[in-house]
């Protein structure tokens, strides 16, 4: 089996506005960005990438939870206040570490982890 077969490659967001999402994810997580067009955009976080469009609604019901990793769990939830995110569920303890989950300007909900504090 190949070494990328079966594994996450790709996340896509359908956003209202590219560029609001684009100034949320870069000033909460430092991610870069490539545009291609005015419909959509590539993110990078330096780890994985995925895309922004507006090419279909904005749908909030079910999907995957996307989880982000952080070493300081306090610092990346201020970011994440300070960009316009909503937390939807404060800081919490589970076996293996802390997170915390946020609702982006869209009304995504995604999670920030630690392995990091107690």
């Amino acid at each position: 089996m190949a070494h990328s077969d079966s594994k996450i490659d790709y996340i896509e967001f359908n956003v209202r506005e590219i560029a609001r999402a684009k100034h949320f994810y870069g000033a909460a997580f430092g991610w870069r960005f490539t545009d291609y067009g005015p419909d959509y955009c590539e993110f990078d976080d330096g780890r994985l990438k995925g895309g922004f469009t507006t090419t279909a609604p904005v749908s909030v019901a079910g999907g995957p939870l996307v989880i982000l990793f952080a070493e300081d769990l306090e610092q990346a939830q201020s970011k994440v206040e300070q960009a316009g995110g909503t937390v939807s569920r404060a800081i919490f303890s589970f076996p293996g570490g802390r997170r915390f989950h946020f609702r982006d300007p869209d009304g995504y909900e995604l999670a920030v982890w630690s392995d990091k504090g107690a």
